[in-house]
């Protein structure tokens, strides 16, 4: 079949492939909707090039196929590293490699698609959490050792209450216990549970609280690493112990509580002790203090034994002998010692004696000499103070004798 065109026209209306390439890339690379795009598929393949890192996304089926590419200027601002096998959803816009005639994606973001999605939203979430310190082991409050009134939040119908009633009561009966109800899965669960918590903090009577469910699928246990829920925990003025799924889970209010453990009977079980393992204990340390007083009992009568045997061993009669001789010994030395003193005390006084005697004004006048008084009493110690007629009183050796001046000479 023949084109009616002439030929002149063809070649006048005809494109160039690069003509063609630029009219396709101006087609999708102005089109709203292809400049920021979501796709969603499986990497099948991926190589990494110096420029940047090429891969290959395609539906699960294998139906269709897309090539990206992630410049090396991207590459570390990944969610999620491209590799083969792993489910991704990817941001970008679509460009066209005129070279080969091909279209690709250019991609800025790549995020784990499904379950892959919300573990990157826990690991978010868990490193703000923990950024803030909510996890650090120095928040956490030790628990009371025999708790009277016990908070339980959980869902009136799941297994974890009746599993935790039976527990407490077999443990522990006559304990008080508050129920606060809460629906522990779905899109409500995280907003119940906070309100539970919010009701037995408003009631105040309770000294410990226990958070629980039983085990799950992943999405099922998903409330109890929602951000409110967690915050609620760890604002809680009491300690909190979380029974949350099997041993294969862990969610963040296990990390912030007080107190973690796998299943609603083990938190029943640590919150309080069993009253038969108490009297038991108590058994034990009446037996090990009786023993012990019995042991020290017999370790005493032991010492006073050895004690009385060392006395028989020694003589009294030769110690009495030994400390009556250094008594007298001493007393020997006391009345030296008292001699000795008594002797120069005696000669001490003789010598001032003997100075007193030579000092005693009679001892003077027994020798002759005579003591002149005026009337007044005054010594006359001179002449020129005596006047002619004036009566003195002359004091001899023996008696006085009174005495008229009648000449004053000089």
């Amino acid at each position: 079949m023949t084109s009616d065109l002439p030929d002149s026209l063809i070649l006048e209306t005809a494109l160039s492939v690069a003509g063609l390439t630029d009219y396709i890339c101006f087609l999708l690379e102005q089109d709203e909707e292809l400049r920021r795009v979501w796709v969603t598929g499986e990497v099948s393949s991926a190589n990494h090039h110096r420029s940047g890192l090429f891969f290959t996304l395609q539906d699960p089926d294998g139906g269709a196929a897309i090539k990206c590419i992630v410049w090396n200027s991207q590459l570390a601002k990944l969610a999620q590293i491209p590799v083969p096998g792993e489910q991704l959803i990817v941001l970008g816009s679509i460009r066209i490699y005129r070279d080969r005639g091909e279209y690709q994606l250019s991609v800025w973001q790549a995020l784990p698609a499904g379950v892959g999605l919300q573990a990157l939203r826990y690991q978010q979430l868990r490193k703000r959490l923990e950024a803030e310190g909510l996890f650090d082991s120095q928040r956490k409050r030790s628990l009371p050792r025999h708790p009277q009134t016990i908070a339980v939040v959980t869902s009136p119908t799941a297994a974890a209450w009746g599993d935790i009633q039976k527990t407490l009561k077999q443990r522990y009966p006559g304990l008080h216990v508050l129920f606060s109800p809460a629906t522990v899965q779905g899109e409500q669960a995280p907003e119940s549970i906070f309100h539970a918590i919010q009701r037995v903090e408003q009631d105040g009577r309770a000294e410990v609280l226990i958070l629980s469910r039983g085990g799950g699928a992943v999405e099922e246990l998903a409330c109890f690493n929602d951000e409110r829920v967690v915050r609620a925990v760890a604002c809680c003025s009491i300690p909190v112990i979380t029974g949350i799924g099997h041993q294969r889970d862990e969610s963040l209010v296990d990390l912030v509580a007080d107190a973690s453990v796998h299943t609603p009977t083990a938190a029943a079980e640590l919150v309080v002790p069993a009253v038969a393992e108490l009297y038991t204990q108590h058994q034990q340390r009446v037996v090990a203090l009786h023993q012990s007083v019995h042991d020290s009992l017999e370790t005493s009568h032991n010492q006073l034994e050895q004690m009385r045997n060392r006395l028989r061993r020694i003589r009294l009669d030769r110690q009495v002998q030994q400390e009556m001789q250094e008594l007298s010994w001493k007393r020997q030395q006391l009345v030296r010692a008292t001699t000795t003193k008594l002797q120069h005390a005696t000669q001490h006084v003789e010598m001032l004696r003997q100075k007193l005697a030579t000092l005693d004004p009679k001892a003077v006048l027994q020798r002759g000499y005579a003591v002149v008084r005026q009337q007044n009493g005054a010594i006359a110690r001179s002449a020129a103070e005596l006047t002619v007629g004036e009566e003195l009183l002359v004091q001899l050796g023996q008696g006085e004798v009174k005495v008229k001046v009648t000449e004053v000479g000089e």
